[in-house]
């Protein structure tokens, strides 16, 4: 039976969430929104639509939604070419897939914004495959994604290890019941995550290589 290591991109193997919070503050400052970039840090790792309605209320004027993340996307853009990975990101990627896991991507980002993020870290070698929020009718922390990208790597759940930094990365995996691992260097506190369901919590990718002996991945 195969293995699936599942890893979110931004703030798990790329150092991206603050960018993405500047983002969406420039975008909702601009439209006339005064939020609080905690609350926006709070909300990353929603797809766009879900992000606006936790900082918006689920009774704004929905006409806005396609601009601002038109607008945030056009912002992040601009940081495509020095996205910055986080440190041993693809060393833990690689060591994965030479230990036989299956390693794929379960991700909010677009198209353009994941093709930036997977130059960034530089290890499309040991990658399986790809899921996306634009691949399933609900993001995360719906388990949907979680789910198709247990199909796209064969794998079965129980099989299976989620590594993601944020709540959203831990409920969504826990609901497809699979043993999450919460990164911290995407600024999410322990407890938060550990609360949202992760078994095992390491401060970024490094700190996770260096365990890989113990905790989730060394039970499957």
């Amino acid at each position: 039976m195969n293995r699936a290591a599942l890893f979110d991109v931004d703030g798990t193997l790329a150092d991206t969430n603050h960018l993405h919070v500047v983002c969406w503050w420039e975008a909702l400052r601009q439209a006339g929104h005064d939020v609080a970039m905690h609350d926006i840090h709070r909300a990353i790792g929603l797809p766009g639509e879900d992000l606006l309605a936790r900082l918006l209320g689920e009774d704004r004027d929905t006409s806005e939604d396609d601009a601002l993340s038109a607008a945030h996307s056009t912002l992040y853009g601009t940081y495509f070419d020095r996205l910055p990975p986080l440190d041993s990101a693809a060393d833990l990627l690689r060591e994965l897939d030479r230990r036989g896991w299956r390693v794929v991507l379960v991700t909010s980002a677009t198209d353009a914004e994941l093709g930036a993020l997977r130059r960034a870290v530089g290890a499309d070698d040991a990658i399986t495959a790809t899921a996306s929020s634009e691949d399933v009718s609900d993001g995360k922390p719906a388990p949907e994604p979680v789910h198709q990208a247990l199909g796209l790597a064969d794998a079965a759940a129980r099989d299976s290890v989620f590594v993601g930094d944020t709540v959203w990365d831990m409920e969504a995996g826990s609901r497809a019941h699979v043993a999450c691992v919460g990164l911290l260097c995407g600024g999410i506190p322990r407890r938060d995550l550990e609360e949202a369901g992760a078994r095992a919590v390491y401060r970024h990718p490094a700190d996770l290589l260096a365990h890989l002996d113990t905790g989730p991945f060394a039970d499957r």
